[in-house]
């Protein structure tokens, strides 16, 4: 097995997940399967409870594991299917280290943070490092390490000192660290400032490890005086030095790379018999070069709850412009805050309120995504009545989805107070309820979460069904899901015979998944409970998100 680190310095942000991303593409594409996963210090168990305007969007996996977003950037660019266990956090670490003492585990030793966290990450590294995740059954040849957060922060240091020790174990033929790090130009001349990497290499060396790459992230390409400079001050050959400049898609970050010798210097480290010249990058230029000139835009209004922070809707941002790409449209996004649309935000902004409301009047598609909590509930299910009374094309997903069913109850079936108990829990027609299994008190981990089985229907009235052009030719599908609410069962035989169709259910059938309208009424009206966009690829699109995207470009039959 082999290892690559990567860690980053100086600030954060600066593309570590794309950077570890684009080397496990480089890999792949030499003929080693890769694995990934990253180190997260905070001390939450998992990104579950968090906030979305705190960090950002709570990627779902497979088995129900609610992970930091990179996780999704890994498996988009790797085509890998990970677990819960690939994101180790300091609060996994420590719970898992102090239920072994409550065992009695270590015998009535002192539990000290070195050996027995060290020694927890390192034993955690190595078990998940060889866990299948291509769908082959076989181990991977090489796992990627993130590093979470910049060298230099309080709660990294146990992982950098488990990372040092670590580079023993496996023996250094092994493993190669990689450090991102900002190479800013001020002022004026120009002129490429190394300070900044200098210190935070010189801070990474100072705790045992010394980076045998750097990934300097610049504006421009270095130029030769300034991967000198820096070669001689951070102990590190020159040709070792790479450049990840900013560039048109972040497709092209693996190629530019590729064209640094990035593989070279990694077949060179471990010993293996791959090179740059082997690589099979021919789909990955294709695609890199497509997104460049695709001219034709699609304009899809996103009605959410968080639009302050795009990294909280980052898995729908990138299935929308998979989507995209499939048809040869550039998909500009407008961003709506979905309580800019009630009626009371005229009140406050007038100006804000008619923009919002021009914005999802301009739109080509509306896309109302998953939440929680009531704030934008109402905008969200005005956006939806919109979509709906328009013929707009139409995707809602998880909350969406509800909105989707509750809008329909009140304006079609005529159900004065229709909710979710979610948000009115003595609503009249309580449309929307409570999952009878779910634990109303802990939250964490709690939910309905992960991949589970989609069963999908045809119309009885023998209609071609909108769930059929979506998924042509399944029956069934796994989707993940990541919600505490369901349609109400009891409600969906009035809901269905008023012309709402549910054609997709669980294995059980009597849990909603999929609703749509009749294509007679309307283009695209198609909503899931589950989250389509945590499966989607830039090579293989999410089908819900392609079919909204044909259907605002207006190819959905071709």
């Amino acid at each position: 097995m082999k290892y690559v680190v990567v860690s980053g310095g100086v600030v954060s942000g600066l593309g570590k997940g794309i950077s570890i991303s684009s080397l496990g593409v480089l890999l792949k594409a030499s003929g080693l399967r890769v694995s990934s996963l990253k180190i997260d210090p905070y001390l939450n168990v998992d990104a579950g409870t968090m906030s979305p305007f705190e960090h950002g969007e709570v990627f779902v996996l497979d088995d129900g594991g609610e992970a930091d977003l990179d996780l999704g950037n890994y498996e988009r660019f790797l085509n890998v299917r990970l677990s819960r266990e690939h994101n180790i956090t300091t609060g996994k670490v420590y719970q898992q280290v102090i239920s072994a003492e409550r065992r009695g585990d270590y015998l009535g030793k002192t539990v000290q943070l070195i050996p027995h966290i060290t020694d927890a990450i390192q034993d955690w590294i190595e078990r998940v490092a060889h866990v299948p995740v291509d769908g082959s059954g076989m181990p991977p040849d090489v796992c990627m390490i993130e590093v979470g957060g910049t060298v230099g922060d309080i709660e990294s240091l146990v992982f950098l000192e488990a990372l040092r020790q670590f580079q023993f174990r496996v023996g250094r033929d092994n493993i190669i660290f990689f450090h991102v790090s900002l190479v800013p130009v001020l002022g004026v001349v120009g002129e490429q400032k190394t300070k900044p990497t200098q210190h935070t290499v010189k801070e990474l060396r100072s705790h045992g490890i010394n980076p045998d790459v750097l990934i300097c992230r610049s504006e421009h390409a270095v130029s030769d005086s300034t991967r000198a400079k820096l070669a001689q001050f951070c102990h590190v050959p020159p040709q070792n030095v790479l450049t990840v400049y900013d560039v048109s898609n972040i497709y092209h970050v693996p190629l530019i790379m590729h064209e640094q010798g990035a593989i070279d210097i990694m077949a060179a480290k471990f010993k293996l018999p791959i090179s740059s010249a082997g690589a099979d990058l021919d789909a990955w230029n294709a695609l890199a070069h497509r997104v460049d000139i695709m001219t034709d835009v699609v304009k899809i209004a996103l009605v959410g709850k968080y639009t302050g922070l795009s990294d909280s809707y980052l898995s729908v941002i990138k299935a929308l412009r998979h989507a995209g790409v499939h048809i040869n449209r550039k998909v500009q996004i407008d961003w709506i805050e979905a309580s800019q649309l009630e009626s009371p935000a005229r009140d406050v902004d007038s100006q804000a309120w008619e923009e919002a409301w021009e914005t999802l009047k301009g739109a080509d598609g509306i896309l109302v995504p998953g939440g929680f909590g009531d704030r934008g509930v109402e905008g969200k299910i005005l956006a939806v009545n919109y979509a709906r009374t328009h013929k707009v094309p139409f995707l809602g997903v998880c909350l969406g989805m509800q909105c989707a069913v509750i809008e329909y109850a009140r304006n079609v079936l005529g159900w004065e107070g229709a909710h979710s108990t979610e948000f009115e829990k003595d609503a009249p027609h309580k449309v929307v309820i409570f999952m009878p299994e779910i634990n109303p008190v802990t939250l964490g981990g709690t939910m309905r979460l992960g991949a589970r089985a989609t069963q999908l229907h045809e119309r009885e009235d023998g209609k071609t069904s909108l769930v059929s052009l979506v998924y042509p030719g399944h029956t069934r599908v796994l989707e993940r899901h990541r919600h505490r609410y369901e349609v109400n069962p009891e409600l969906v035989d009035k809901i269905s015979a008023a012309g709402l169709f549910f054609s997709g259910t669980d294995d059980s059938g009597r849990r909603m998944e999929i609703v749509e309208l009749d294509r007679d009424e309307h283009p695209f009206f198609f909503a899931t409970q589950y989250h389509p966009e945590f499966l989607s690829g830039p090579l293989n699109p999410s089908p819900p998100f392609a079919g909204l995207i044909c259907a605002a470009a207006g190819v959905l039959d071709e």
